[in-house]
């Protein structure tokens, strides 16, 4: 049976069920790729598991990333080998079993700009990280380094600027949609048996008489009622609202974070000539040329960032920062008038001065893992390619003494349509002709959902008009916004333009001219009214229009505080109605 997320009509008894059932054995708070990846590994465990989500999945960092799996060269000059190996292990296991339909090859470029001792220098560097990610794997997944001169640049990267390097580096790492990673990750913890419930915030932590966190208060956020969930443990990985998070329980210390900036711009595919990616060194970060299907992704920047946590947005200074360092090396300058789409992510950076004892904490360059009270444990710091470990870790540590006992079995557990992606991939032509769909729009919601793609055929044989694509998005079937009601638990339009589809930032005018049709859609399968359908419609139209405005303003505050002004969807609709 093909596991389905929460929607408008169950809600409640989930949420009923939550508070009236069994105490938990680990309740997860943060529905990001970390809180994701805790709650697939505490199920898969055996353990009774229930994680809860303020927002979308998804809804804050892990939505906005650089979409890449990989181990990160920048710890190699650190001498950070081990780091780096770590990460590299986790992205064959991506590759090779856990989600080879999610996680893609893709090749870049790094730039060789002295003809003498660079080249060898960075040949050093990356020969290494291929080799920290050939050691132990059972499949080499990615081809090793090539060197090329400029006639080798030039075949794999026409655009390139002239007298921008002499020469380049050829190698390889890993891409992902990052909201379909974690989608993917939440689906395949509720087929295990947990509980997976969005726009669920936790508002306390009750302690029991020892001073033990005994469960959490979550407080349904399409409705407004509070319901109290016990469990033995409690872990959180809410990224940049780590410390809001510890301060509803009261804790004196836990770990420290901050919020950094990255924003990322869309360029269609056919305004840059070329099939590899580049990485480039600017003065405050690594700028990423990242090639997709249809468009290109480029980024990110990295700022301090002190405004609201939930709404970042890409100012006209970032968008110019990231054109002007995309332009040293492109013979076609782009302008603004490429830029078809922009996003903004916050990246949580741990801080000195995490408290807890040695017994209770666990610290690495990128992640720690601390019992902030008895009951209590926070994770935060990492990436997304290395969520698994990290997930083990959160979980060990809860577990305590019982973790020898209940090892993690999350290296040998594929996700949700990984099992039979790569025989599907042979049938693609035959899998597509009855619905009259061609191999390459089966080729593309294979590398969406992999074998559940079974889910949509199996509502196009249900209603056959769903078999079309969007008039205004002929990207995506009308089946899969169905789906995204259905299965994978979108309850308002953002959730589809975001996370279901990545339409809001991949398309022209975040997607607006499909807008109406996918609102009926979503209508007819949530069941809204005219009025709720509306509402909806006039909500993401709102937003739309205060991200285009904050991205025409240079200022920080200014741009945060233009798009502040315009309501949370839960919000609006909530106005809406009254």
């Amino acid at each position: 049976m093909s596991p389905r997320l929460p929607s408008a009509g169950n809600r409640d008894a989930v949420l009923d069920e939550l508070a009236d059932g069994p105490e938990l054995d680990v309740l997860v708070v943060g529905g990001g790729v970390t809180g994701a990846g805790i709650a697939l590994d505490a199920v898969s465990r055996g353990l009774r598991t229930a994680i809860v989500e303020a927002q979308d999945w998804a809804g804050g960092t892990s939505q906005w990333s650089s979409k890449l799996v990989h181990g990160g060269l920048r710890y190699l000059q650190q001498l950070d080998f081990k780091l780096v190996a770590e990460a590299l292990r986790e992205r064959e296991l991506l590759l090779d079993s856990l989600a080879p339909h999610l996680v893609k090859p893709v090749p870049f470029l790094y730039p060789i700009t002295h003809r003498a001792w660079e080249r060898p220098y960075v040949a050093a560097g990356i020969g290494l990280y291929d080799t920290l990610a050939h050691v132990g794997a059972k499949n080499a997944t990615m081809p090793i380094q090539r060197h090329l001169g400029m006639k080798g640049v030039k075949e794999a990267f026409p655009d390139v600027k002239d007298g921008s390097m002499v020469g380049a580096i050829k190698y390889w790492d890993g891409k992902v949609d990052d909201a379909r990673l974690v989608l993917t990750l939440v689906r395949t913890a509720a087929r295990l048996g947990a509980t997976a419930v969005s726009r669920a915030k936790a508002v306390s932590f009750p302690q029991d008489d020892s001073g033990r966190v005994s469960g959490a208060v979550i407080r349904d956020l399409e409705t407004g009622r509070d319901r109290t969930v016990r469990a033995k443990s409690v872990i959180t990985a809410t990224g940049v609202w780590t410390e809001k998070t510890q301060d509803l329980a009261g804790a004196d210390g836990g770990l420290k974070v901050l919020a950094s900036k990255g924003i990322h711009i869309i360029v269609p595919r056919e305004r840059i000539s070329g099939e590899s990616g580049l990485i480039l060194q600017t003065e405050k970060s690594v700028l990423f040329v990242i090639p997709w299907e249809r468009y290109w992704i480029i980024g990110t920047t990295d700022t301090p960032y002190h405004q609201e946590l939930s709404t970042p947005v890409a100012t006209s200074a970032d968008i110019d920062y990231v054109i002007e360092h995309a332009n040293v090396v492109l013979d076609k300058p782009l302008t603004r008038d490429d830029v078809i789409g922009t996003y903004a992510g916050l990246r949580p950076l741990l801080q000195p001065g995490t408290k807890g004892d040695e017994q209770s904490t666990k610290i690495s360059r990128e992640h720690t893992v601390t019992e902030v009270l008895p009951g209590l444990v926070a994770i935060a710091g990492g990436k997304l390619t290395t969520y698994r470990v990290m997930a083990e870790d959160a979980v060990d540590l809860a577990l305590g003494s019982r973790a020898k006992d209940l090892p993690s079995v999350t290296a040998k557990t594929p996700l949700l349509g990984a099992d039979g992606y790569l025989p599907l991939t042979r049938q693609a032509g035959s899998l597509g002709a009855p619905y009259g769909w061609t191999e390459q729009q089966v080729m593309r919601m294979l590398d969406r959902y992999g074998s559940a793609i079974s889910e949509i055929t199996e509502l196009v044989d249900e209603r056959p008009e769903l078999a079309a694509p969007l008039q205004g998005a002929p990207a995506y079937l009308r089946a899969e916004i169905v789906h995204g009601c259905t299965h994978e638990g979108a309850l308002h339009l953002e959730d589809l333009f975001d996370v279901r589809t990545r339409l809001t930032w991949e398309a022209p005018n975040h997607g607006l001219d499909a807008v109406e049709e996918i609102a009926d859609l979503a209508a007819e399968a949530l069941g809204w009214d005219q009025a709720r359908r509306d509402a909806e419609v006039r909500s993401y139209r709102d937003r739309c229009a205060a991200q285009d405005a904050a991205a025409a303003i240079a200022d920080e505050p200014a741009a945060a505080a233009v798009r502040s002004e315009v309501p949370d969807v839960v919000e609006a609709v909530a106005l809406a109605a009254r």
